[in-house]
């Protein structure tokens, strides 16, 4: 079997950062056919209320056609030490594909232009965003991600690389209550990163606390730098008849998609754009697009806080392919109290004046909750999600229909590995 040259791209999203390059290390194991690998990326240092958002290309990443396995991250010292989230929140980590046009080493070409990249994203379903293989948070400690036998995530196949081409991988990181949330206020931003002036009504999200942004801090307050690094762990096994791949499916709560009446065109209008101002307390207010993923849930009106006030979102959606379900987790942030992915049944009813057909809830696919912290330590910081639980339905025991509908709940993102039933295979691989 022929191997193509391949590379990663890590994205690390951290609010507090200031970029400077250092290689990475690796370090090696294997057990049975599954190996391990941990990696650092390139050094970024920190200063209070700094932000740091920037795409790593071409990241150390295992080469050839293989069956991802599994792959987690997280914010260390240069020690090495895991770095608590109170002292750096680390908002998100993206893991994506692409595809760099070869250049001859003897060619004196300059720079790489956008046709030299081609992304390749994960099987759907937002048009315009969530492309990515792998993508945390502060839960990153806590959350299981490894396939399980006899699955893998397949990439590094020759035959789907373009002539000319060589596949790699890019990062990106970001991290930032206050200064986490990105208040628009305690950044004194009042342009987007592109420079398009902000609207009155946006208060908070990530067109306010872009790359180099800095967040305000108490007058007079001084405060060293800090050098980190991402530190990621990459399981992942030689790619051959024993393993059956599986399809990535990320689900986003702002997404406006709607389905037409007859239409089986389920590729087409999954704009995940994001929702800002959904509620406050119990009253529902307008909802208006943010081309972001992220939306603002209000405060609680006074009195109702007291009692306790929640913010319940769910978004009907069709998947464009059916299959097995092997792997559930969401994604939420600090607040968040839980997310589900459901099948929604239609039901015929019939009376003496007319017929209809409805659409009721129906099985609980995946139920992802969060855990909280309780401590001072890195995985167990109180008031941070730490964790988020993860579903492992057995083997061919859920399976999902093209076309039917779904919904997640709460806020947020919800990520799913799919295989497609028909497929089986000839051998068992051992982790």
């Amino acid at each position: 079997m022929s191997h193509g040259p391949q590379g990663w791209l890590l994205s690390l999203a951290i609010l507090s950062l200031a970029l400077s390059a250092q290689s990475s290390q690796a370090h090696l194991s294997h057990e049975n056919h599954v190996k391990t690998a941990i990696f650092l990326s390139p050094k970024f240092v920190l200063r209070p209320g700094s932000v740091v958002n920037k795409l790593y290309y071409d990241i150390d990443f295992p080469q050839g056609h293989i069956a991802i396995k599994g792959f987690n991250a997280e914010v260390v010292d240069e020690a090495g030490n895991p770095v608590p989230l109170h002292e750096t929140y680390l908002h998100h980590w993206v893991l994506e594909r692409y595809y760099q046009r070869e250049i001859p080493k003897d060619s004196n070409y300059s720079g790489f232009q956008q046709s030299d990249v081609i992304l390749v994203r994960n099987s759907g379903i937002c048009d315009r965003a969530l492309f990515q293989y792998y993508g945390l948070g502060s839960e990153t400690q806590k959350t299981d991600t490894h396939v399980p036998d006899p699955y893998g995530i397949e990439v590094g196949d020759p035959a789907e690389i373009p002539a000319g081409f060589e596949e790699k991988w890019r990062l990106n990181i970001q991290d930032r209550l206050g200064c986490t949330e990105c208040r628009c206020d305690l950044y004194n931003v009042t342009n987007d990163e592109q420079g398009r002036p902000l609207t009155p009504d946006y208060i908070g999200g990530l067109r306010c606390c872009y790359d180099e942004t800095q967040c305000r801090v108490r007058k007079g307050f001084v405060s060293a730098k800090r050098s980190l690094y991402m530190r990621y762990t990459v399981k992942w096994a030689a790619w051959d008849s024993c393993i059956v791949p599986v399809k990535i499916y990320i689900f986003d709560v702002t997404d406006t998609w709607k389905r037409s009446d007859g239409s089986r065109n389920l590729s087409m209008g999954h704009n995940c754009l994001g929702l800002k101002n959904v509620r406050k307390g119990y009253a529902k207010k307008k909802v208006v697009a943010t081309d972001l993923v992220e939306y603002v849930v209000e405060a609680c009106d006074t009195g109702v806080a007291s009692k306790g006030c929640f913010d319940t979102k769910r978004v009907n959606l069709s998947l464009p392919t059916g299959g097995d379900v092997v792997y559930g987790v969401a994604h939420q942030h600090t607040g968040g109290i839980g997310s589900a992915f459901m099948e929604r049944y239609p039901v015929s009813l019939r009376s003496l004046i007319r017929s209809e057909t409805i659409i009721v809830d129906g099985r609980v696919i995946c139920s992802s909750i969060p855990t909280y912290g309780k401590g001072n330590k890195a995985g167990n910081e109180a008031g941070y999600i730490v964790g988020m639980s993860t579903c492992y339905p057995r083997p061919g025991s859920v399976k999902i229909s093209d076309g039917a509908q779904r919904h997640t709940g709460v806020m947020g993102l919800f990520y799913i590995l799919v295989a497609e039933s028909s497929q089986k295979p000839s051998c068992m691989l051992q982790e």
